[in-house]
């Protein structure tokens, strides 16, 4: 009967012959439904009717089939089978008192919703398309006693109401609508009597149903209509009034026909009629009825062709017929199908089972068939992506609170190849930005990478989140997602936290709910960016190597129990998590959930063995089907299974294997719960039937086969992955046959192969073919098979630790050096292979021809530039040096934040002989440099550029990094004897054009812009024998290749260079002679050569200007080369003239003949000229132009570019007049500074501010045109630099100067490009210096490239557009807590003075600073600031600065003159009762440091602080000032600076007493001693005075704050960790946490003394007594701290014996950082918030006074101290953001110092104070700094009011209190800004300045990222360190 019913379809959907044109066939609607009545009652539906109200004929037709909670399971079956018999729409009725119960469109039954949402999805995804009834039959009852007795519109209302929550809710699945069917019952059950009323109410309701439809939901092709029945009984009236209103709203009329078999005639005349008034219109039979037509089931083809007749007849255009009845003759069979499914799902398979009938088809096959290569793209949408796996390669296993997982305990345990671990792996965690980099390189529209569960719950379980981890991955998918690339997240990827595995991992059912919360938590935290989920990667892996062969963690070997009962966990587990996602997140995430399953394809091993095709299928039912069956087949697993595990049991008589069983529940609950189908697949078996089977549990046994290889297929690194691409294919059918079908669509979610970690890491050809022909039968599965594959996903994008086998096997396309802590990452030659595959989305039949259509790049068209006059001398520009030469160093060097227009071009550059290589490939002719560098000793190590770094043959290559990069343009140069080999025009050789236009063509398919150089260095040889550019013949030679490359690639690119550098091309080719063509003639060649270059860029010039701009719309210009020159001495004008004259004959001599009047500079003609004469010449050595020739030169540019690298200082000279030379033509002398950074070319000094200036000099002297940099950087000299921090600060300090010059100069900079691209042949220094920002391995043949952290670092800036202010820098308005402390610092030694006075005994200071060679200058202490004798006038000061609070220490030696109580010095004592009362008096609380470093030296010759006797002497003199002090001090420090003591003091001998010869040694015993001694003090205090004196006591502890060098590298971020634990953790750990050193120093000094061969470790152990004592002795956390260093590690030689060497930590800073006086200082306002939070982290949030903080000067006095204000605001603010934002419980703020004083060993040459100390004066006066009126008004607001405020009452100055001076000073008038002012209207203008350079954003505070100069010190004592020897 099927077929009967099949061929009446096909009958109703043939030929034109039936009026139906050829379009229409393929749109013709064979319609069905609604559910048959039998089928409903089959389905247990039957008492889903609707309520009385509303029943109406119809019932028994099951119109009203309500939706229940799910759709039957057996309804998609029904529905496949349909459209399998050629239906192809099928009808829905929707219910309208269902949907909306209260007739309300906001309140809808939900689950009446989803479920028609379920039932038209399961229409759609078996291919019917839903023709959905809006309502039929009887109005709803709500809805008539809503309408009762209203307007007559109100029907009409709530009709369109419903209409449109429908067409919202179901819109996207529905494109063919009915508004009404069964208009008699609707039309009875309106509320309204009038028959015309009723009529009228229908009418307006179906009408504005259908404008709304078209004008807001109608999709594509979208359809609306109403069901009319021919032969309804409506009276006339009514009848004519629907027609009419009906004729303009409907798309093709729905007709409802009835065919009684006997009475055609009735039947063609109701026809005829109807066709009379609906002419022209489409007709859709949307019901019809056979009446008393018996032969129906015998013949029906009898009705059919006589309705199909009838209707052809009158040539009416049918679109579609219902065709229930003919289904219901076959409806039996239909049904008997379903019935048998409903009773037992598995007892139909069909003869053949799904794997059987695709063995069969592709067993066929002949070998070549199988192997053919199919030539084609995939369906446009594909995705293409790439994988990784947390625990591959994420490392960081212990970083930020992560964790601990299975695998971090596998690896640690020795369980991997060559005990291997995954602690660091690739580094990704802190590679984010690299990782993106490659992708973005590789551009897949897809990346799939894992979560690590245990990152995010470190337990296991949400009670703990690590907020750290969650920012990791936000920050990934962000990336990623600004890249255009799809995340695609595994949420479990093998990484169990061990906490669960201890309660049993995957055998524990408690697991299902702890991985249902952490999917919650992903979905709830990552889904609204993340649209496609995994639960499980491969879980077959989990089950059988982790449970059954316990090769992976958690190592459990028991194939037969657990490996089963594991699987069924996961596979509730994802049921549980898809249900989540399906129930709270998809409706607004939108997102698809599904899991990723690896299998082989199984072959059998005899194909004519049925045993073996048997045992195949069992092998794929054991891995694929185990998971997918019970998923997305009928929720059980498979019945081969079943039954295979219970045939074992019961042979053996004994349970060898226990499958679990689901419940009925359960499997209703975990079919279906997927949306898509991962899978993974990498290799096939050959599989045989085991005939002598064991009863040992094992995979195989019990599954009854086993496993061989063809030895035919390749083998690959993997002894389990085999090349076996037609598996694939096969594999691909099978699951679409089994499992998917059109339903479901197939994500290859992993395919790769492993090499081995030898031989040729990078260029790996086997993973390219293998990619290649596996790829390709995806395409085959995709084209020939029509299998629904998306996606291909490769494994992977790094290489990465693999499981048991460690690093030992390579599946990345981007080869991982592990062996470099920076975890370089090189793409493959496979990287490159697959981004092409994903450009042309598979393999096409032909590459496409190059792009014909012209491309449109937003370069802006620059009108012409204006005619300028001559320069003066010296030019105007010197109002630059006038501007900028004055500056303040701290004005000079404030770092900038801000961004760049949004036309802003970035790129990077490079030269064709520098890169290409290819010297004599395909015709190429050789040039002069080919020649030059041929000949030995010409270039250093005799590198030629033969094969440089091979781009000519990388082209794929090089795009690939430009588009990594995020480059918008790239500039490149034509190689002039690549495409003209002579160098003429009659030599064209196509192999180099064709170069130039793929290069061209891949640069403009990414969107990046072409900057071509025409001329960069490399003349065709055959050119220079006719005499090169001294030969005016090459101004036309150069002219007509010109001319070619315009008309060749002009239509692409937009923007040309006539020549680089052309000041080179003339004074090193061939004035010095030192470049090709070594012509040595200083004083004539250069200016001639000159003449020509000029002469000949106006002639291309004009050709482009007359031939191509008109049609090409490009720009072109010339490139000189300009480095800044400052005069040696700004003030003088002869140095200022010498300038000028240095820069315009270094490029006014191209430029201003260009830019100006088309002439050379005046200066130049005048020296020349001069000297000429002088030189008894009869004419000037500098050429003349015509008045024509300086008419056609002059503007002949559109933009100005331009080169820089450095800069110089100069100054006027008197030079030689012989020989004669360009050189001393210029009469100045050039030097560089020495303090400048150096590089690896000798001339080349970093010196950011140049190029401020420069870009200014360019504005004023060329009528600021359109400027670009085209070429900026820095040679470093190594080989391998893939960590280029120096090259880093290059780029942040230049950039950062052309964005001031842009920003706050107007400069009109429109573009800035890095030189260079990569490392390449840097001319006569060959490949020593390296400039690239991808390193290249010339070493190497495949010359790999490797991006360096530069390269990502650049990449960073181009995606910013600039350097915008980082969140965290942004200035905080707001004010410190009340009562906070505000306070200022001094120390005995360094102010008091009186160093013998009244009885005061020798001190080590004493005795250091009167050695010779230990102090700067060989200052001393003896007097100092003299404040013993000053007690008044430094209150005075106090009072002034408004404080709080005031810091001192007391000098032991003053009280106790041999250290000890025998004699006490009351004289010395009373110094200190007097200060503690003025202070008091003056409401000025005392904090008093009992010891800062000034020792008595009597006891110093007892050993000092490396005698343990000298805790208890310290005891002793703590008491004596407790007794004698304590009433009236309340805070005590016992100990300042413990580290600079025992380090300096002790270990490098820098500080007093100056020991240096144990300094693996005496630091720790010194250390050890301070310890006890504070303990000792502090107990002290707390047992005997603190109840009666009420006070606090504590210990203060420097430190810098360490950053990472880099921070993307695990073994920076772990050597900073070190410093602070070797520096801050010394002295806190012990007394802030536990009583002992911290483990990093116990553990490192251990291994180190063990390795030196000593019994124990150099660091002393405390007693358990001791700790006991020592823990927990603090009132608060004293700090002082000056600035950040940026540390790396250092392996120092295993027998040096310090403490350096011991922390193995080197530092340096960032050349972006503010300078300070002091050498070690650097302003780093960022670190001091850090380091308060990692104190309130580490120590547990302890109380914090900050006790020092503060900056230093050198050099001349200026009273105007901007950066020592700069420095306090923006440390001050960094101390209120820990207080406000972090948390921090600082309670009070120290600044360090008072007064200037004796610094130590630097003496009296750094000064700190915010009083300025006339050491030079015996009066010694102090005089105020702006700085502390400006700290005093920080007191007086208690921090920051906001200025948006208004101004707030606190910023009212007062009258200025001057303690000590009493005759007018220097203070009284300040230069500031250029003005003269007095220093409190500069005070007062200096905060108006910081307070709108805050609110205008330009961000004064300073915070950098890293980097700068070596130095081990940290503090602001360290300078003793480099003390004079």
């Amino acid at each position: 009967m099927e077929v009967i019913c099949k061929t009446v379809v096909v009958f109703l959907l043939v030929c034109p012959s039936l009026g139906i044109d050829r379009e229409l066939a393929q749109n013709f609607i064979a319609i069905a439904g609604p559910l048959p009545s039998k089928l409903v009652s089959r389905l247990h539906l039957q008492n889903q009717v609707l309520p009385e109200e509303d029943q109406g004929p119809a019932v028994a037709e099951a119109h009203d089939y309500l939706c229940q909670d799910l759709v039957p399971p057996e309804l998609p079956q029904y529905f496949s089978h349909l459209y399998e018999m050629g239906v192809t729409h099928y009808k829905v009725f929707l219910p309208w008192a269902h949907i909306l119960p209260k007739g309300d469109a906001r309140k809808p039954d939900d689950a009446q919703v989803q479920c028609y949402r379920e039932l038209l999805e399961t229409l759609v995804a078996a291919d019917l398309r839903p023709v959905v009834v809006l309502h039929h039959q009887r109005v709803p009852g709500t809805v008539a006693a809503q309408a009762i007795g209203r307007k007559a519109n109100a029907f009409a209302d709530l009709f369109v109401e419903y209409a449109e929550f429908s067409f919202h809710v179901f819109g996207d699945l529905v494109d063919v609508w009915l508004t009404f069917s069964n208009l008699p019952e609707v039309l009875k059950s309106l509320p309204y009597d009038d028959p015309q009323d009723q009529a009228q109410a229908l009418a307006d309701a179906h009408e504005r149903a259908y404008t709304i439809y078209h004008e807001k939901y109608s999709p594509t092709g979208g359809k609306l209509s109403i069901a009319l029945g021919m032969g309804h009984v409506l009276d006339s009236a009514s009848s004519e009034l629907l027609l009419v209103s009906l004729q303009d709203s409907v798309d093709f009329l729905s007709l409802s026909l009835q065919y009684c078999c006997g009475n055609e005639t009735d039947f063609y005349k109701k026809l005829s009629e109807f066709q009379n008034v609906w002419k022209d219109i489409e007709i859709l039979v949307f019901s019809l009825k056979f009446l008393d037509c018996g032969s129906m089931e015998e013949n029906p083809f009898i009705p059919v062709a006589a309705i199909v007749t009838a209707i052809n007849k009158e040539e009416t255009r049918t679109i579609g017929y219902d065709v229930n009845e003919f289904l219901d003759f076959s409806s039996s069979h239909v049904l008997s199908k379903t019935n048998t499914l409903q009773e037992n799902p598995d007892a139909v398979l069909a003869p053949r089972s799904s794997y059987q009938t695709v063995w069969e088809t592709f067993a066929k096959q002949s070998e070549l068939e199988r192997d053919s290569f199919l030539q084609d793209v995939f369906p446009s949408g594909f995705l293409w992506g790439t994988s990784t796996g947390a625990f591959n390669i994420e490392g960081a296993w212990a970083e930020d609170g992560k964790g601990e997982s299975i695998w971090d305990q596998f690896g640690h345990a020795g369980h991997v190849y060559m005990n291997q671990t995954a602690d660091v792996a690739c580094d990704s965690y802190y590679k984010t930005s690299y990782d993106v980099y490659l992708l973005r390189g590789l551009h897949p529209q897809l990346h799939k990478f894992s979560v690590s569960w245990p990152r995010i719950f470190p337990a296991g379980t949400n009670e703990t989140i690590n907020s750290k981890g969650v920012d990791y991955y936000n920050q990934l998918i962000n990336r990623l997602l600004d890249s255009n690339i799809e995340p695609m997240v595994t949420l479990f990827h093998w990484d169990l936290p061990q906490a669960l595995q201890v309660l049993g991992g995957w055998q524990n059912d408690s697991i299902i709910d702890a991985f249902v919360n952490y999917a919650d938590f992903c979905f709830a935290t990552f889904g609204d960016r993340v649209k496609f989920w995994i639960t499980f990667h491969e879980p077959w892996v989990i089950s059988y190597a982790g449970y059954g062969t316990g090769e992976h963690p958690p190592g459990i070997t028991d194939p037969g129990v657990a490996s089963y009962k594991v699987a069924h966990t996961i596979v509730k587990a994802h049921a549980k998590v898809w249900h989540l996602y399906n129930d709270k997140y998809r409706s607004q995430q939108l997102g698809k959930v599904g899991l990723v399953l690896n299998s082989d394809w199984a072959e059998p091993k005899t194909s004519t063995n049925s045993e073996d095709v048997r045992a195949s299928e069992r092998y794929l039912q054991f891995m694929l089907g185990w998971f997918a069956h019970p998923i997305f087949v009928n929720g059980d697993y498979p019945d081969i299974l079943k039954a295979q595990i219970q045939e074992v049991n019961q042979q053996c008589s004994t349970t060898v294997a226990q499958l679990p069983l689901f419940t009925e529940k359960e499997k209703s609950w975990v079919k279906g719960t997927a949306d898509f189908f991962g899978l993974s697949h990498y290799t096939s078996r050959l599989v045989s039937a085991v005939t002598n089977g064991t009863c040992t549990p094992s995979y195989e046994s019990i599954g009854n086969f086993s496993l061989h290889v063809d030895p035919s297929w390749p083998q690959t690194a993997s002894s389990w992955i085999h090349v076996v691409p037609w598996g694939l294919r096969r594999l691909l059918k099978f699951v679409s046959q089994e499992y998917t079908g059109t339903k479901i669509p197939i994500y290859l979610a992993g395919n790769g192969m492993p090499t081995e970690d030898v031989g040729d890491l990078i260029n790996d050809t086997l993973r390219v073919d293998y990619f290649r022909r596996y790829i390709n039968e995806a395409l085959k599965a995709v084209k020939l098979d029509t299998v629904d594959v998306r996606s291909y996903i490769a494994r992977s994008l790094v290489d990465g630790f693999e499981g048991p086998v460690g690093y030992s096997l390579k599946f990345g396309l981007h080869h991982v050096n592990f062996e470099d802590s920076n975890r370089p990452r090189t793409p493959k030659a496979s990287a490159y292979f697959y981004s092409s595959v994903i450009e042309k989305n598979g393999f096409p039949s032909k590459v496409l021809d190059r792009f014909s259509t012209p491309v449109v790049f937003d370069l802006p068209m620059p009108p012409k530039l204006p005619n300028l006059p001559a320069s003066e001398v010296p030019s105007k520009a010197k109002v630059v040096w006038q501007k900028f030469s004055s500056q303040t160093d701290f004005e000079r060097d404030m770092y900038f934040y801000g961004t760049f227009p949004e036309d802003f071009t970035w790129g990077v550059s490079s030269s064709a002989y520098q890169v290409e290589g290819g010297w004599d490939a395909d015709g190429k002719g050789p040039s002069i440099w080919d020649n030059f560098t041929h000949i030995p000793g010409n270039i250093k190590n005799n590198d030629t550029g033969d094969i440089a770094c091979d781009s000519y043959n990388k082209v794929e290559e090089d795009i690939y990094l430009l588009r990594a990069l995020g480059v918008k343009n790239y500039r490149f140069s034509l190689s002039w004897s690549r495409i003209f080999p002579s160098g003429r025009n009659n030599s064209i050789n196509s192999h180099g054009v064709d170069y130039y236009n793929r290069l061209i063509d891949g640069l403009v398919a990414n969107n990046i812009t072409p900057i071509v150089t025409l001329y960069h260095w490399d003349l065709p040889q055959a050119l220079q024998d006719i005499g090169g550019w001294e030969s005016s013949a090459l101004i036309d030679l150069f002219d007509s290749f010109a001319d070619f490359c315009f008309q060749t690639f002009g239509d692409r690119v937009k923007f040309w260079i006539t020549f680089n550098e052309p000041q080179v091309i003339a004074w090193v080719g061939y004035g010095v002679g030192a470049f090709p063509p070594n012509v040595n003639d200083p004083g004539s060649a250069p200016y001639r050569v000159a003449h020509i270059l000029l002469k000949a860029h106006a002639k291309v010039y004009h050709t482009y200007d007359d031939k191509y701009r008109a049609s090409q719309g490009g720009v072109i210009s010339l490139c000189p080369n300009i480095d800044w020159v400052e005069p040696k001495t700004p003030s003088n004008p002869r140095d200022i003239e010498a300038a000028d004259r240095y820069l315009q004959f270094l490029v006014g001599w191209f430029t201003h003949p260009i830019f100006k009047n088309g002439d050379y500079p005046e200066v130049m003609k005048w020296k020349v000229g001069n000297r000429s004469e002088l030189q008894n010449l009869p004419s000037s050595r500098l050429p003349i132009f015509t008045a024509e020739e300086r008419e056609y030169i002059r503007g002949t540019a559109d933009v100005f570019c331009f080169n820089t690298y450095t800069s110089k200082i100069v100054t006027h000279a008197t030079t030689r007049l012989r020989p004669f030379s360009y050189e001393y033509d210029q009469e100045v002398l050039t030097v560089v500074d020495s303090s400048w950074p150096s590089s690896a070319i000798t001339d080349h000094r970093a010196v950011a501010w140049g190029l401020r200036r420069l870009l200014n000099w360019i504005k004023e002297e060329y009528g600021n045109p359109p400027i670009y940099i085209m070429e900026n950087g820095v040679g470093i000299k190594t080989k391998w630099d893939v960590d280029d921090n120096t090259r880093i600060f290059y780029y942040k300090t230049y950039i950062d100067e052309a964005l001031k010059a842009y920003k706050l100069d107007g400069v009109n900079l429109r573009g800035y490009n890095a030189w260079s691209f990569m490392d390449n042949f840097e001319w006569l220094n060959g490949y020593d210096p390296r400039f690239g920002l991808h390193q290249v391995d010339f070493d190497n043949p495949n010359r790999p490239r490797t991006p360096k952290r530069s390269a990502v670092y650049y990449a960073e800036i181009i995606h910013n557009n600039g350097i915008p202010l980082p969140k965290e820098d942004e200035f905080l308005y707001g004010e410190f807590p009340k009562n906070f402390w505000w306070s200022v610092a001094t120390s005995a030694y360094q102010i008091e003075g009186g160093w013998r006075a009244d009885g005061k005994g020798l001190s080590i200071w004493d005795q250091f600073s009167h050695t010779p060679l230990k102090i700067s200058n060989d200052d001393t202490g003896d007097v100092a600031c003299d404040s013993y004798h000053k007690i008044e006038e430094d209150v005075e000061m106090l009072k002034s600065l408004k404080v709080s609070h005031y810091r001192f220490s007391i000098s032991w030696s003053r009280i106790l003159p041999d250290g000890t109580t025998r004699y006490i010095n009351e004289m010395g004592l009373n110094y200190y009762e007097r200060l503690v009362d003025a202070l008091l008096a003056a409401n000025i609380m005392p904090q008093v440091t009992l010891y800062h470093w000034d020792l008595p030296q009597a006891l110093q010759n007892l050993g000092g602080w490396e005698n343990d006797t000298i805790v208890q002497r310290f005891k002793e003199y703590a008491e004596l000032l407790f007794q004698r002090l304590g009433d009236k001090v309340k805070f005590w420090i016992t100990l300042n600076e413990p580290y600079n003591t025992a380090y300096l003091g002790y270990g490098v001998g820098t500080a007093a007493p100056g020991i240096s010869v144990r300094p693996g040694r005496a630091p720790y015993v010194v250390g050890h001693n301070l310890i006890k001694a504070h303990a000792e003090a502090w107990h002290l205090y707390n047992e005997t005075y603190r109840a009666k004196q009420g006070g606090l006591i504590s210990i203060t502890i420097n430190s810098d704050w360490a950053e990472p060098r880099n921070p993307y590298n695990q073994e920076d971020i772990d050597a900073a960790r070190r410093y602070l634990q070797f520096f801050l953790g010394w002295f806190a750990h012990p007394i802030f946490k536990n009583g002992d050193y911290n483990e990093v120093m116990k553990t490192r000094i251990r291994e180190r003394s063990l390795a030196q061969g000593l019994s124990q470790s150099r660091l002393p152990e405390f007693t358990e007594s001791e700790k006991q004592r020592i823990k927990g002795t603090y009132d608060y956390f004293g700090l002082n701290h000056y600035t950040t260093v940026l540390t790396y590690n250092v392996n120092y030689p295993a027998g040096v014996l310090s403490y350096d060497s011991d922390r193995g930590v080197a530092s340096v800073t960032d050349r972006s950082w503010l300078n300070s006086g002091s050498f070690w200082l650097k302003v780093t306002p960022f670190g001091f918030r850090k380091l308060l939070r990692w104190i309130k982290k580490e120590y547990n949030n302890p109380p914090i006074y900050v006790t020092e903080n503060g900056i230093s000067e050198r050099g001349a006095l200026d009273f105007n101290d901007t950066w020592r204000t700069h420095y306090y605001r923006s440390y001050v603010n960094e101390a209120l953001k820990a207080v406000l934002l972090d948390g921090v419980d600082l309670r009070g703020y120290t600044a360090w110092t008072l007064m200037d004083n004796f610094e130590w060993a630097v003496g009296f040459d750094e000064r700190f104070g915010f009083y300025h100390v006339n050491f030079t004066d015996p009066n010694l006066p102090r005089h105020p700094k702006a700085s502390a009126r400006y700290y005093s008004q920080i007191i007086n607001c208690n921090g920051f009011p906001d200025p948006a405020t208004g101004p707030h009452p606190c910023l009212a100055l007062e009258p200025e209190v001057t303690p000590t001076d009493t005759t007018p000073g220097a203070a009284d008038s300040v230069r500031f800004l250029g003005l003269d002012l007095t220093s409190q209207s500069a005070e007062i203008a200096l905060y108006v300045l910081f307070v709108l350079s805050a609110v205008g954003a330009l961000g004064l505070a300073l915070f950098a990222y890293m980097y700068g100069k070596l130095s081990k010190r940290s503090h602001k004592r360290s300078p003793m360190e480099l003390s004079k020897l």
